[in-house]
């Protein structure tokens, strides 16, 4: 009931949408937003130190902070890399599943050497500032700069690394890691063991890597336990009043949102109906209305594939100006940094271990990651659509012929006229069924098409297929009979679509859900056996779901000797910290 409660309130907060950001207007709106509890987040990852060339692994979990169990506000999260100037380098979107995402940055030889921060956020978590979002230390060191000043800043007496006076608390009373035995040869099969001994009180979310101790001392990297106790005292509410601007929660989805004005004035377009789609084979779309501001809004709820968005009008008796808003950044004025210092020292490691890093990335192809595929998109909403492959019929110069020639129940009404639409004809289900003259859906590589005249004589030589369904659907308050959707053999009817009153913006893309390739070295299969194996990470799992009392993994260790940890880190069901690690060595066995 009071997930409800709070779900109806963002609801209400979202139809009155003003700008990028939502204004309390009164007591009762205050009153309001103080019900929807306060987020903080946690990011567990495989820094503190990363090499150009190799990848920054991360997991996102987050939390009510009433409550500290998993968030059922905001559905999509963020996190974020920024340098001492206070430049993004990434800011990626996470889709939340119960509170908890994923995902990794691969560090590109264009980033410099350098103190990091990693942020993790929600858009209603900056509502409280800088002090409630997620901050850890991160180190780039790139070997392929000459310029190492900003670690090394001309001081070669200088400290190798920031204070590690943070102490480290392992909880083992809950949930333990066993590995077969502690000391290993490079590429043996390593058996771990995770037992729950708590039932359902060890039961949660949890990450477990397995990476290469740092040679180099490093500044401490915020495990579960000590964020538990650094964010204990985090924003329970917003702390904004009347009159304040606030961000609001991605509560369904991906948050879209912009204005429309009359072109000529510069006036607000009140109740102006607006359609976004998303492109592609599998296309999105979306209605929305505006408001006596101007304003629109939707969410975009399924994975898509396509990183563009086509914001349109549909009304054509006057000229408007679309924008789509983007959120205020978070400010970042005291965000602080790690004193790390390099040390000319290290310099013999460093590059040791970035002629490593260049040999495993070059066999990349034989270890990939693949991509988890989503639920595919079904434009036809559990129709069954007709599909006409051109190429099967005579061909025809324009799309217009091509329907009355090739397509049944589908053509042009109202022919030359500005109001010329495509009308599928009904699939009458019942004697009773009332005759509509609605026009169709058209889509054309998944481009919504509101002016339908417009595509009379466009080049059927260019499709490739034709699929249609003869349903009649709703689109925001207007019927529809029938979708068409048109694919063209480059599938690049975007790259060229200009109509009025439309808008074709990038529209950022949550990050890929992924496998993570896990190496595995078996008796009888020898594919491997002159590749090379210099992975300092032998295991990540970035979401595992504790739900019983025994889990078993197994991985296979590298070429590369010497201290390994092994780390779960998390939280349980009901927002205890949990931190537990152990230490494992891979030796070569040397002849005498």
């Amino acid at each position: 009931m009071k997930t409800t409660q709070i779900l109806t309130v963002i609801i209400i907060l979202i139809t009155n949408l003003g700008s990028a950001q939502y204004v309390i207007k009164d007591g009762s709106d205050l009153l309001s937003l103080k019900k929807v509890p306060q987020e903080k987040a946690y990011v567990d990852h495989n820094g503190p130190l990363v090499l150009s060339g190799e990848y920054l692994y991360y997991s996102i979990h987050c939390f009510n902070a009433q409550t500290n169990n998993p968030t059922k506000i905001s559905t999509i999260g963020y996190v974020a890399l920024v340098n001492e100037a206070k430049d993004f380098v990434f800011e990626h979107k996470v889709k939340l599943s119960k509170g908890h995402g994923n995902g990794d940055f691969f560090v590109s030889t264009d980033i410099p050497s350098g103190r990091y921060k990693l942020l993790g956020y929600t858009q209603w978590m900056k509502n409280s500032g800088l002090s409630q979002v997620f901050k850890d230390d991160i180190v780039i060191i790139n070997p392929y700069l000459v310029d190492q000043s900003t670690l090394l800043e001309n001081k070669p007496d200088a400290l190798t690394s920031a204070s590690t006076d943070v102490i480290s608390v392992s909880d083992s009373s809950t949930i333990t890691i066993r590995t077969n035995q502690s000391t290993y040869q490079p590429r043996q099969k390593v058996s771990l063991n995770i037992k729950n001994y708590k039932g359902a009180l060890g039961h949660g979310f949890y990450s477990i890597k397995v990476k290469r101790k740092e040679e180099i001392d490093m500044p401490s990297t915020l495990n579960s336990v000590m964020y538990g106790n650094a964010y204990f005292n985090a924003d329970k509410e917003i702390k904004q009043t009347i009159g304040d601007s606030i961000f609001l929660p991605e509560q369904r989805g991906e948050l879209v949102y912009g204005t429309v004005t009359n072109a000529n004035s510069g006036l607000p377009a009140e109740n102006l109906p607006v359609v976004i789609s998303i492109p592609g084979k599998e296309s999105l779309l979306k209605f929305s209305k505006t408001d006596q501001n101007g304003n629109f809004y939707s969410y975009i709820r399924k994975d898509r594939k396509n990183p563009m968005a086509v914001i349109q009008v549909e009304n054509q008796s006057e000229m408007y100006t679309i924008e789509k808003a983007t959120p205020s950044p978070i400010d970042l004025a005291d965000l602080s940094f790690a004193n790390f210092r390099l040390s000319k020292e290290q310099a013999d490691y460093i590059t040791a271990r970035s002629v490593l890093n260049q040999i495993e990335n070059q066999f990349f192809s034989a270890k990939p990651d693949s991509i988890l595929q989503s639920n595919p998109i079904d434009i036809f909403n559990g129709g069954i659509p007709e599909v006409i492959i051109l190429d099967e019929y005579t061909r025809f110069p324009t799309l217009e012929e091509t329907l009355v020639e090739v397509v049944k129940f589908a053509g042009f009404r109202k022919v030359n006229t500005s109001d010329a639409y495509i009308r599928i004809g009904q699939d009458f289900k019942s004697y009773d069924e009332d005759y509509n003259d609605f026009p169709a859906i058209v889509l054309i590589d998944g481009v919504f098409i509101p002016h339908q005249e417009k595509i009379r004589t466009f080049d059927a030589r260019n499709i490739e297929k034709i699929s249609l369904t003869r349903d009649q659907f709703r689109l925001g308050q207007k019927e529809y009979q029938g979708i068409i959707s048109i694919e063209t053999f480059d599938a690049d009817f975007l790259d060229t679509y200009t109509a009025k009153n439309s808008l074709v913006v990038p529209f950022t893309q949550p990050v890929t859900k992924k496998n993570y390739f896990v190496q595995s070295y078996q008796p009888e299969d020898v594919s491997f056996d002159r590749i090379p194996d210099y992975r300092r990470m032998l295991y990540w799992n970035p979401l595992l779901n504790i739900t019983d009392s025994d889990y078993q993994f197994e991985f296979f260790t590298s070429d590369v000797e010497g201290t390994y940890e092994v780390i779960l880190n998390g939280f349980t069901s009901y927002g205890k910290p949990i931190h537990v690690f152990k230490e494992i060595e891979v030796v070569a066995k040397h002849m005498n």
